[in-house]
Formats: C-alpha cells, structure tokens, sequence
C-alpha cells in the first residue's frame, strides 16, 4: 500500500504550458496529473504504455488513431498501446492519466 499526499510531488515542466505531477505509481499502473494552459499542444506520438484519462477541467481536442475528439469535464479517453495520440488545449484544463504498464520517464526520483 502507498499513500501519497498531494503536497509530496513537485510538478514537472514538460513542455510550455504543460505540468505534470506523477501523483502515485506502482508495479503495474501509475497516475499522472496534467495541468495545461490554453494554446498547450502535446505533439502526436506513441509509447507502449496503455493509456487512459479523464478531463477534470477545461476542455481539449485529443487526436487518437487520426481522429480528433473534443473532451471537457467529465469525459474520458482510452488510447491502446502504440497508437499514436496528441492533443491541443482548449482552454485551461486539468486531465489525470493513468498507465499501465508505468512509464519510467514519469517516475519520482
């Protein structure tokens, strides 16, 4: 079991107007929390990690697979291992993400 306190992890710059804070992690699943400024882009791209996410906040056009989806509060997502996803702000917004298997980049040192 972990308990992690919201006030133990540090958010990381990623990209501008992009915050990640790796809220809890374990062997097999890890949750991110993104705070994303409007104009944000997260460029198309793909990783092995399944990935699925709700919109807390805001609103964002995600591209999945080549299509393109607009998401706010409430909305969820899934985009399977390897399949090449993206998305562009729409206005400020908070999305949390999990992964599974982890992502070793995302991991608190």
């Amino acid at each position: 079991m972990m308990i992690v306190k919201g006030t133990d992890r540090a958010p990381v710059k990623m990209l501008p107007g992009i915050l990640r804070k790796t809220l809890v992690e374990g062997d097999k699943i890890m949750i991110c929390e993104f705070t994303l400024e409007r104009g944000a882009e997260i460029p198309v791209h793909t990783h092995p990690q399944e990935q699925a996410g709700y919109v807390a906040s805001g609103r964002a056009r995600l591209i999945i697979d080549g299509r393109e989806f607009e998401l706010g509060p409430g909305d969820t997502y899934h985009a399977a291992s390897n399949v090449p996803h993206g998305a562009v702000i729409l206005e400020p917004s908070v999305i949390v993400d999990s992964f599974c298997p982890p992502r070793e980049d995302y991991r608190q040192g």
